[in-house]
């Protein structure tokens, strides 16, 4: 029977009926090729065009799911001033100078059962999540979060404080794709299965989620994610923190306004030439 297939049978069964020896060989598996990039939470997909071309692998977050009701919570501090408690199932990503990974002292945190491709560079403190998986060349920025499950491109900028929003539930959910060559400024939050394409910039200060309507100044439009399709940040564009106005009453008698990312341009020779700085840190 195939990874995928044993998945599912363990997956619905009750932790007191499961052939928990069994269980735990079919979790571990999973996490060794979550560990080496072959099986991702979402992979491209030529496809699936209305989901920005990417497929949500529902059986690997039920792989994930499984581990965490497999474990057991365990004593894993490092001595009586460190304690930590955690699933024995899910320790510490192990890391060696083989995997050509810049793992700066510090604080940060990758857990097993997430890929970090060679060349990746982790600023402190920073959390890598399980099911992560991080593009060759990306630089993690301190104090930046990678939920679980995102997927990240390579050459990709997570700025410091940028947090990445994770999903294992509901299953089905697409979790947040970063594709290649994007640019993330500080203090970004990208959540709930949002797809930032490829080249864009992201400036600093700019939410995105679920509900977040993103207006397009250039091709007079508004990005919002709908029951089928996911909030889509189209290749190349620029995104920057702005505001809209509130018609209410009560609204313009205070001057509120809503946040509302917008798009001001296309990524171009001069926008590029912004990103070029983080070359020096790699």
């Amino acid at each position: 029977m195939i990874l995928k297939e044993r998945i599912e049978l363990f997956f619905p069964q009750d932790l007191d009926k499961i052939d928990k020896p069994a269980a735990l060989q079919t979790f571990n598996e999973l996490k060794f090729f979550l560990n080496v990039g072959d099986v991702r939470a979402a992979s491209p997909s030529s496809a699936e065009a209305d989901l920005g071309g990417w497929i949500v692998h529902e059986w690997v977050k039920k792989g994930i799911l499984l581990g965490f009701r497999l474990g057991e919570l365990s004593d894993i501090s490092i001595d009586h001033h460190f304690k930590f408690f955690d699933k024995n199932t899910y320790p510490l990503k192990k890391l060696t100078l083989e995997n050509q990974v810049r793992f700066v002292p510090g604080g940060s945190s990758i857990r097993d059962g997430s890929y970090v491709a060679p060349g990746v560079v982790v600023m402190p403190p920073s959390y890598i999540n399980v099911g992560a998986y991080i593009g060759s060349g990306t630089m993690i920025d301190s104090h930046a979060l990678v939920g679980s499950c995102a997927q990240i491109g390579r050459r990709v900028h997570l700025s410091a404080a940028v947090q990445i929003g994770g999903v294992l539930e509901p299953i089905g959910a697409l979790p947040v794709i970063i594709e290649d060559d994007v640019f993330v400024g500080g203090h970004c939050g990208i959540f709930e299965g949002t797809i930032v394409k490829q080249h864009a910039v992201i400036g600093a200060g700019v939410i995105l989620t679920g509900s977040t309507p993103v207006y397009d100044m250039v091709h007079e439009r508004i990005y919002r994610r709908t029951k089928e399709i996911p909030l889509i940040i189209p290749e190349g564009a620029v995104v920057v923190p702005g505001s809209r106005t509130i018609n209410a009453p009560f609204a313009q008698l205070h001057h509120l306004s809503l946040s509302a990312p917008m798009i001001i341009k296309y990524r171009d020779s001069k926008s590029d030439a912004a990103t070029v700085l983080e070359e020096s840190l790699r």
